[in-house]
């Protein structure tokens, strides 16, 4: 049956969500001989479902939160990080990044705001897996179905982890499941950010809502509807085939490193799970 274009699309049962997630951290984890887990906690949202079904999953004493403010940091996010942390008694660790980010671009003064933001993105996650070794816990993804389909996420930053439990769920589905886990209100009701500069927004960035395009990205990717077909759903021509091309060009960011094939089992495309081995 071909889906309709309305927000119906993106409804989701919020228990049941929540409970197959909470599943899927646990067997994960242990699968890979895991009962611990390190999350980066922003402030966001995302970071903020993660951090929830963490701790419901594990239980608190078994998550690690990091913070990992830089200078630019809004006081906002600091106090909607700290909430989370508190909320849930989670374990914590705060780890500034503004000293070893500002010493690098000394070498680079002219240098884009948008090199400084990937700088920032990965520099946390080498601390995220640095955490990682020494709580002995795997680091936990928080970038969502809309940001790896737009590649709107930086590689081998935020866009890195051992398991992600909220790959699958679109930008726009989150806030329902964010509200049934507890989330506060507060980080419901902002604006997207991935606070990397003063006064900057994801949708302000991206140019358009995640409504909006998360509306255009079910028919597109689940329902695989034709550009034909979305124009006559009403979608603007210029947005279908600017996000078409995003999914397209951010390909690479969704993938492992393609690995040129020479043999009959070649590790991206024909050894990929454990049972491959024999286990």
């Amino acid at each position: 049956m071909t889906p309709d274009p309305t927000p119906s699309n993106l409804a989701i049962n919020v228990e049941l969500v929540a409970d197959i997630l909470c599943r899927f951290l646990r067997n994960e984890l242990g699968r890979a001989g895991f009962a611990r887990a390190v999350v980066g906690v922003s402030g966001g949202v995302d970071s903020s479902v993660v951090a929830y079904l963490a701790a419901r999953a594990l239980e608190p004493q078994n998550v690690l939160a990091v913070t990992m403010p830089y200078k630019t940091s809004s006081e906002a996010t600091r106090r909607d990080g700290r909430r989370v942390i508190e909320e849930l008694g989670v374990r914590h660790v705060d780890v500034p990044i503004t000293d070893e980010i500002d010493a690098y671009f000394v070498r680079f003064p002219d240098a884009s705001r948008m090199r400084l933001a990937n700088k920032c993105a990965r520099e946390r996650m080498t601390i995220l897996y640095d955490q990682s070794a020494a709580f002995e816990g795997l680091v936990l993804g928080t970038s969502n179905k809309s940001e790896l389909l737009l590649g709107y996420g930086t590689q081998y930053g935020d866009m890195a982890s051992a398991v992600n439990p909220i790959g699958d769920l679109y930008k726009t589905q989150l806030y329902p499941l964010a509200e049934h886990l507890g989330v506060p209100e507060s980080i419901r009701a902002k604006l997207p950010s991935g606070d990397l500069w003063v006064g900057q927004t994801d949708e302000g960035e991206l140019g358009f809502t995640y409504e909006t395009v998360d509306r255009l990205l079910v028919l597109m990717v689940d329902g695989r509807w034709q550009r034909a077909e979305l124009l006559e759903a009403g979608f603007d021509a210029a947005l279908v085939d600017r996000v078409a091309a995003l999914i397209r060009r951010n390909h690479y960011k969704r993938r492992m490193p393609v690995i040129a094939k020479l043999s009959f089992r070649t590790i991206d495309r024909d050894f990929r799970y454990p049972r491959d081995c024999g286990t």
